[in-house]
């Protein structure tokens, strides 16, 4: 009789332990599996921002200069505005009427990317900058810049940016405050605008697959 209840506990245990086996490697199946969908869709998220980066990288050379090192555009532009002005009406240029018409055509630009690759979302930010001096408002000063370019691309050349574009103001002041913004050694120049052009749907899109 012992005997026989010794056989029925291994027997037993035997089944246990096989089970046990068989769910471990379910699970380990499982995990593998779900491990590589998100190896995969962590890679075709990167190879969608290398895409649109690539593709913004397209924008004219004739109005933006990209700088790989800050992920930014400069509005290769040069606008020189009295002090505490932000008015770009009342830029101070000799040709006048060719830089506005240069700063229109930088608009076209960014309108047209928008068009072209309107099945994604993105974030436009217009950053305006202004040179270190005496203003010590150059802060609210630089915003004002920047809400002055888009009413003048929105207002008096007539783009429109689309709705897959997201817009949003921001001013970089004179680097008085030490914010690590990017800023060039001849404080003149530093008087111009930084343009961002980011992807906001990619994650979203991929995640939901």
């Amino acid at each position: 009789m012992a005997q026989k209840k010794e056989s029925f506990f291994w027997t037993s245990y035997s089944d246990l332990m096989t089970s046990l086996f068989f769910i471990m490697l379910v699970l380990f199946i499982l995990v593998i599996v779900v491990l590589h969908k998100r190896m995969e869709v962590t890679e075709h998220q990167l190879e969608e921002i290398q895409k649109v980066e690539s593709s913004t990288k397209d924008l004219s050379r004739d109005y933006f200069t990209y700088r790989p090192e800050y992920k930014k555009y400069v509005l290769n532009i040069a606008v020189r505005y009295p002090i505490g002005e932000s008015d770009i009406n009342r830029i101070e240029t000799t040709n006048k009427h060719e830089v506005l018409m240069q700063l229109h055509q930088a608009g076209k630009e960014i309108e047209k990317f928008l068009y072209n690759h309107r099945e994604n979302q993105y974030l436009l930010i217009i950053e305006g900058q202004a040179s270190l001096d005496a203003y010590t408002l150059n802060y609210e000063l630089s915003y004002q810049r920047a809400l002055g370019l888009l009413r003048y691309w929105t207002n008096q050349c007539g783009i429109q940016f689309g709705r897959n574009c997201e817009i949003q103001i921001s001013g970089s002041g004179d680097g008085r405050l030490d914010t690590h913004s990017m800023r060039e050694l001849n404080e003149r120049e530093n008087q111009r605008f930084l343009i961002h052009i980011l992807p906001k749907n990619i994650f979203e899109r991929n995640e939901s697959k």
